[in-house]
């Protein structure tokens, strides 16, 4: 079957909308095939610095024939639907055909199409694509013309089984040619199908594919840094982005100038990724940073590169420049000193200036401290000092170091390590890959930052939304659930219930990859006496591991049936049957066995739980399985009986309620 080729070739795509360029392309494309009944093979979709490309193989050669019936107006409906329906299908009135319906007659519109061959159906379904394109920023650059692309589009390569498929787009006719790299070849590159395409593009020093360019730029850089002893610092983000920036990726190394080896390394880092997107290297036996920095050039030169590194040392010693002056200037003034200046920075315009906030968390620090065991006057300290470094210069220019900063600058004042660690932790963890603080201290001031943000932003209203978390409030909230459980701290969770409904909703996810089942969570929080997020993930696996037993299964059927058969008869009854079962009103065998066993079990697993013992707890809820299910094998719950019928709901109503001891089992799936 024929194969498509498409290649949309512009100025330079930014690194950062290539991936979602390729992919929008993608679904863009096949949607509207999909619609318009072609079936194909195989599709992958690039995106590069000047180009996307779509390649779809195993495309008909022409379109299916398409009989589509169409319900429309009933036959006495205004003639405004009528109008409307005609419109949409293109047909008159005496087109159509007349359908009994039980609700009434209504038309009926029966749409036969022929199919057409495959190009003309393309040549119309590539403009429509390229016009629908989300870039999230574009540009208009024909005069007169309100055409958009994200830069200035070149040439469109358009072919199908090795034909141009004829169309026009911003003036463009599509045609069989492209260009290779913009320094390293020249002239008009022709092609027919994409195994020729990919191949002259590798000829003309463009390689097509990201993952591609990435590993060649991974391989090069671990190899080159190699050879100097050296190793690449891992960086994942800015891999993906200068394989986005090079089609023809070179890694060359530079030297950074020793005077500015005494900045912290993170500074240095920053500052390289951030402007000028080099990879940072370090000496694997110390696992310090070395004086050594790799960039990826989209050139081949005959000096082998090394006008270019003088190029780039040129402009990173004055960046660094820029920075250790920052360096230099901040230490000239102790943090304590610019705790007085937050008060010029607004926090929120509900909850006052940073200055208002430290104060916040230097109480909330004092609390916390007290209840977990950690140095109080250190953690207040720490606590206070916290956001001093936003005054910082180096803050200034480099916002995504707000805390390590701060750190250094403790160290400096000779603030002491706990506290210098935990103003460098506090922000932590900032995301799913980050460490948590693992310190008293560190932990005291890093719990209370994110409860203060918590508490604040909800007591105002300030919540997230289904669209949005302004706040970073999710993060924040997952942030106290992985210090709490990483580090087994016991910390009940002393807020409002809105929030602790907020928690339990972050916790399903942050268990969600341990394979912890979101509805168990549920039925443990919904009794409402549950804060200690240690113990209650503790209780959630003993009744997980439970459940997955036999006894469990067996015993969960059984409380299904009894809630059932309690939910039917106390709307009937339009009561709430409780566990007040009278035991002279029992004669069967079955039920007095498991008015027994309730009995038994509602007296143990008060007493388990207390002490923690979630598997003796288990157990207790184990041993009411066989009394169960005799007692539905061998009782009739609905006796003739009044008083009889009333008791064995009371009993069942007593099932219910020892269980729900353990967990809300109306909440467990299955």
């Amino acid at each position: 079957m024929p194969d498509l080729l498409l290649e949309l070739f512009s100025e330079e795509i930014p690194a950062h909308m290539q991936a979602q360029a390729a992919k929008d392309l993608e679904r863009l494309t096949v949607g509207m095939l999909t619609d318009r009944g072609f079936l194909f093979e195989g599709i992958k979709a690039f995106g590069g610095p000047r180009r996307l490309t779509l390649a779809i193989t195993g495309l008909p050669a022409e379109q299916k024939d398409v009989r589509e019936e169409l319900k429309g107006p009933k036959v006495d409906a205004p003639q405004a639907a009528l109008d409307g329906f005609l419109k949409k299908t293109g047909l008159t009135k005496d087109q159509l055909k007349v359908e009994k319906t039980p609700k009434g007659d209504v038309y009926m519109a029966v749409i036969e199409r022929k199919g057409r061959v495959t190009p003309l159906v393309l040549a119309e379904i590539i403009p429509e694509v390229m016009a629908k394109f989300p870039w999230p920023k574009s540009m208009r650059w024909l005069p007169g013309n309100s055409v958009r692309w994200v830069r200035p589009l070149h040439s469109i390569l358009a072919t199908f089984d090795g034909e141009v498929v004829p169309f026009e787009f911003a003036g463009i006719k599509s045609g069989n040619a492209t260009r290779g790299h913009r320094f390293l070849s020249s002239g008009i590159i022709e092609v027919r199908r994409f195994e020729d395409y990919e191949a002259a593009l590798k000829k003309a020093h463009v390689v097509l594919d990201a993952s591609e360019r990435a590993e060649i730029i991974s391989h090069d850089l671990k190899q080159k840094a190699f050879a100097l002893g050296l190793e690449p610092i891992e960086d994942a983000g800015l891999l993906a982005e200068v394989s986005g920036l090079a089609e023809w990726p070179t890694v060359l190394i530079g030297t950074i100038q020793d005077q500015f080896m005494d900045v912290p390394a993170e500074i240095l880092q920053t500052s390289m990724r951030t402007h000028q997107k080099y990879f940072s290297l370090r000496d694997p036996k110390t696992g310090k940073m070395a004086n050594r920095f790799a960039l990826v050039a989209n050139m081949l030169t005959k000096d082998g590169g090394k006008e270019i590194v003088a190029g780039n040392e040129r402009v990173l010693r004055a960046r660094l420049s820029d920075a250790k002056f920052f360096w230099d200037e901040d230490r000239k003034h102790s943090l304590e000193s610019r705790v007085e200046k937050l008060k010029g920075i607004v926090f929120h315009a509900k909850l006052g200036t940073q200055f208002d906030r430290v104060e916040r968390i230097e109480k909330l620090a004092g609390e916390i401290a007290a209840k977990i065991g950690a140095d109080v006057e250190k953690a207040k300290r720490a606590a206070r000092l916290a956001k001093a470094d936003l005054t910082t210069g180096v803050v200034g220019e480099f916002p995504e170091l707000q805390g390590v900063i701060g750190g250094y600058y403790a160290r400096h004042d000779k603030e002491g390590t706990d506290v210098a660690n935990a103003v460098r932790d506090h922000y932590r963890p900032a995301g799913p890959g980050d460490a948590v603080p693992n310190t008293p201290v560190s932990i005291v001031v890093a719990l209370a930052d994110k409860l203060d943000a918590l508490t604040a932003f909800f007591g105002t209203g300030e919540k997230p939304t289904g669209s949005g978390d302004p706040f970073a409030l999710r993060r924040a909230a997952l942030g106290i659930i992985r210090i709490l459980l990483e580090n087994k701290l016991r910390f009940p969770l002393k807020v409002s219930d809105e929030l602790l409904t907020f928690f339990a909703d972050r916790l399903k996810v942050a268990l969600k990859e341990k394979g912890i089942r979101h509805d168990l969570i549920d039925a443990v929080f919904s009794l409402g006496h549950e804060t200690d997020l240690v113990r209650l993930v503790a209780r959630v696996k003993a009744l997980q591991a439970f459940l997955k037993s036999d006894d469990g299964a067996n015993l969960l059927a059984g409380y299904k049936r009894a809630a059932n058969i309690l939910k039917a008869e106390e709307k009937k009854d339009n009561k709430t049957f409780t566990r007040e079962v009278l035991e002279s009103h029992l004669s069967e065998p079955a039920e007095k066995a498991l008015f027994a066993a309730l009995a038994k079990a509602r007296g143990a697993i008060i007493p388990a739980l207390e002490k923690e013992d979630f598997a003796a707890a288990m157990q207790q809820m184990a041993s009411l399985r066989v009394p169960v299910d005799a007692f539905f094998e061998g009782v009739k719950v609905n006796a003739d009986d009044k008083q009889v019928r009333e008791n064995r709901l009371n009993l069942l109503a007593s099932l219910r309620a020892t269980l729900h001891q353990v967990a809300d089992f109306s909440r467990i799936e299955g």
